[in-house]
């Protein structure tokens, strides 16, 4: 087990409990945990945060709490066993439909680094190297072209779905979870998977190792804006809709740590930002990929944190469709930017 693994571990195990402590006890002991998975860059910003020692200032504990999917970090929010979680914007609309009024405070993301599709590299050499024809595709035993996301119902899952439902394909393609890092490429090398979803660290190693290929690549500009009609909250730090009522303070001092982290990553080259959590918390993983995920939303859009409702409807066309059981909801109810307004005020 490589070093980040285990230091993700021990920050898990110590909330084993956390479920079992009422919840003002947890906020005035200081503790801000946050729950996110897989193991990969695009959830890098607590760990930066803490690394430069943001949360420490803010009078805060921090503990990350890290699982294989974004399903993970769902949950462990709605169990009780973090404060906040760090995932696709569709997991707080669950929630909500669920019984568990939630919160977004926080955009990470809003230009998808998990809409990537990557297909084999056979495939790709033999002609397949657009969704359309990766959807015409038929196995050798017939069947339907095989494509891994991280987990069924996660962020991958649906930015996936809608790709090939907004082309008419959604029908042609069979779904498998394929799970993380660990997973997810020996799948497609093995040709047990046809196509993965895959951050661009996992497109950087597949196509550095030479068996997969990029057909929907969102790095490069303008394909998610074409493809979806603008931004969209993709990646978003939530929190139960109790928590951001009954501890302003504690989620206060903890979107302004995580604000000051956006805006430092922002302006720092990314070697040093790499040189600062890559070793201690993607050890083991290719540092150029881990490089590409740091720096792929400083590249895409503002990095400011900021959900508009304008950008927060388009992000319906993801959430609100069948088999993802989500009913619309108002961007008034979810969408909670007065934490940030103040973060941005007070760190200008």
């Amino acid at each position: 087990m490589d070093f980040s693994r285990r230091h993700m571990l021990a920050g898990g195990c110590s909330l084993v409990g956390a479920g079992l402590i009422p919840a003002m006890a947890r906020a005035q002991a200081g503790i801000a945990s946050l729950a996110y998975g897989p193991s990969t860059a695009v959830y890098a910003l607590g760990g930066i945060a803490e690394a430069r020692g943001l949360f420490k200032a803010e009078k805060l504990d921090f503990k990350l709490v890290v699982g294989n999917a974004g399903t993970h970090g769902r949950q462990t929010l709605a169990a009780g066993q973090a404060l906040f979680a760090h995932g696709d914007a569709s997991h707080p609309l669950q929630l909500s439909t669920r019984g568990k009024p939630c919160k977004i405070i926080l955009a990470t993301q809003m230009i998808s680094s998990i809409a990537n599709i990557v297909v084999r590299r056979d495939l790709y050499d033999a002609g397949i190297d657009s969704v359309e024809k990766l959807a015409a595709y038929k196995r050798p035993n017939g069947g339907k072209p095989i494509i891994a996301a991280t987990a069924i119902g996660s962020g991958t899952w649906m930015y996936g779905t809608y790709t090939f439902e907004a082309k008419g394909l959604g029908d042609k393609v069979t779904w498998v979870a394929g799970g993380g890092l660990n997973t997810m490429l020996p799948g497609l090398e093995t040709k047990q998977f046809d196509a993965i979803m895959g951050v661009p660290g996992w497109v950087i190693e597949a196509e550095a190792k030479g068996f997969g290929k990029a057909i929907f690549d969102t790095s490069k500009p303008g394909v998610f804006v074409s493809a979806y009609g603008g931004t969209v909250p993709v990646l978003v730090i939530y929190a139960l809709a109790e928590t951001c009522e009954q501890e302003k303070p504690t989620v206060q001092a903890f979107v302004n740590a995580m604000y000051q982290a956006m805006k430092w990553v922002k302006a720092t080259p990314i070697d040093e930002v790499y040189a600062l959590v890559g070793e201690k918390y993607f050890g083991g993983q290719n540092p150029d990929a881990v490089k590409a995920e740091l720096g792929f939303d400083k590249q895409t859009w503002d990095y400011d944190g900021r959900i508009d409702k304008a950008s927060f409807e388009r992000g319906g066309k993801v959430w609100y469709r069948p088999g993802t059981d989500i009913p619309p909801a108002k961007y008034e109810d979810i969408v909670d930017m007065s934490f940030l307004d103040a973060a941005q005020a007070k760190f200008k």
